[in-house]
């Protein structure tokens, strides 16, 4: 038999590769973020508080809405690539590539048509002020399922750089460029022209992502029929699809909420305080760029002792960085704020309890990640629909009484319950301890054992 020429799949994994592409997605996650705050600051400052609060409750609902139009999707095809890669099963993989990416744009065309329905029906009887921002908006929906889809399924390749790099690099530089070629030509920035831009430049990111793709694919999968396992990819996707529908609605119904309950102006406000608390966050998201397909692949190894020992070193690179980054806004909290501008100083109160959940889940490590990528995602789907539940009630009881000061309790609290009830998870199911200490009981123990 003729050895293939492609490139193998490794059979142990190495800390000191992990560390350098750690390293990269760092640097990877750090740019996408430093520009997405770029994004924000211009576009609130071009904009107003009340237009760009629009652009976001916008942008939030067709975030949430690619959700189910992705199908679970994404999550099923970073796992499922991930151990067609250990076990060279090239008929699957290429099954699920072409698969997966039809079933979401039909998917979401047929969203895309409902909620269309359904804005119409509000404005008709209703006079609904958010109607034409969001029929324009539909189009973000299939765009951004795509997106997602074709980020993990390249995350899967173990190429980060083309995993990411369109997405958080490209695209807020293309919608910034877009945004100030706008308003130098028509001296203003509206949110119906926010919205358009940012859907056409997602469109060119989808492309772009195709094209990426096609090139590692050919070069690294050997050439097999495809074989489509339907019924297998929807099994795992249903769950996985509410599960990351509770997560995402964990991270926008607050926007969403107090849009609604509050206005577009004080969704602007609060908008803000939640994106600048994501910077807590970063290293930790970082880090699971590189660890899903590790976690995947040593668990499909069965060598637990490497996963508790990738674990633990993951779970240190979190959380001192982000413990410093929460120090330093919890310190410097207006100063961060007045740079979108002196009406956003508001929202001071709500940034400094949003970065206390942040800084939770950076303890709590990667405890949602290691659930889905061992095969344990049904036993963590109760956490998620507890946690949705809870946050969207709190919500509606908070954010009337406090503001957006309310919201932002509210969100803490969740983030709280469900990272410490998934931790448990991990060590029942898993038999790995996820929390930061236990990476120091890990060294302590190879000091030992090397004396």
């Amino acid at each position: 038999m003729t050895q293939s020429l492609l490139p193998q799949v490794p059979k142990a994994i190495n800390l000191e590769v992990l560390a350098k592409d750690a390293v990269v997605a760092l640097i990877l996650k750090a740019g996408g973020l430093i520009l997405i705050f770029v994004l924000q600051v211009f576009l609130a400052r071009w904009m107003g508080k009340t237009e760009y609060g629009i652009y976001e409750y916008v942008f939030a609902w067709t975030l949430l809405l690619a959700i189910p139009a992705g199908l679970g999707l994404p999550r099923t095809t970073l796992r499922l690539i991930s151990e067609y890669r250990v076990k060279q099963d090239w008929g699957s993989l290429r099954g699920i590539l072409h698969g997966s990416w039809m079933l979401t744009a039909l998917a979401s065309m047929l969203i895309c048509m409902g909620v269309a329905g359904v804005i119409f029906l509000m404005d008709y009887y209703n006079n609904f002020v958010y109607a034409t921002p969001l029929f324009i908006g539909l189009g973000l929906i299939p765009l951004q399922a795509l997106v997602k889809l074709q980020l993990e399924t390249t995350r899967a390749m173990n190429s980060i750089i083309a995993a990411y790099a369109p997405s958080i690099i490209i695209w807020p530089i293309l919608v910034l460029c877009g945004a100030f070629t706008l308003l130098q030509t028509k001296h203003s920035l509206s949110s119906l022209q926010a919205i358009s831009l940012a859907t056409v430049m997602l469109f060119v990111i989808v492309i772009l992502q195709l094209a990426f793709l096609q090139v590692k694919v050919n070069t690294e999968v050997e050439s097999a029929t495809p074989v489509y396992a339907y019924r297998q990819w929807i099994s795992i996707s249903l769950v996985l699809l509410l599960q990351r529908a509770f997560f995402v609605f964990l991270d926008e119904c607050d926007v969403i909420m107090v849009g609604s309950l509050m206005g577009p102006t004080s969704a602007g406000l609060y908008n803000v305080a939640a994106k600048t608390a994501l910077w807590v966050s970063f290293v930790l998201e970082a880090i699971i760029m590189i660890a899903a397909p590790t976690f995947s692949t040593l668990y499909t190894q069965g060598d637990m002792q490497g996963l508790q020992k990738v674990v633990s070193r993951f779970s240190m690179w979190i959380f001192w960085p982000s413990l410093v980054i929460g120090l330093f806004l919890l310190v410097f909290t207006q100063p961060v704020l007045s740079i979108f501008g002196s009406d956003f100083v508001a929202a001071s109160g709500a940034l400094k309890v949003l970065i206390l959940g942040r800084l939770v889940s950076s303890f709590c490590s990667t405890v949602g990640c290691l659930m889905i990528m061992t095969g344990h995602q049904n036993k963590s789907l109760t956490v998620f629909a507890y946690s949705a539940l809870i946050n969207a009630v709190l919500n509606a009881i908070a954010i009337p009484r406090f503001g957006i000061l309310g919201a932002a309790m509210t969100t803490t609290f969740t983030l709280v319950i469900w990272n410490i009830w998934l931790s448990k998870l991990v060590i029942k199911h898993i038999g790995v301890n996820p929390w930061f200490f236990s990476s120091l009981f890990v060294q302590e123990n190879q000091s030992t054992t090397h004396s």
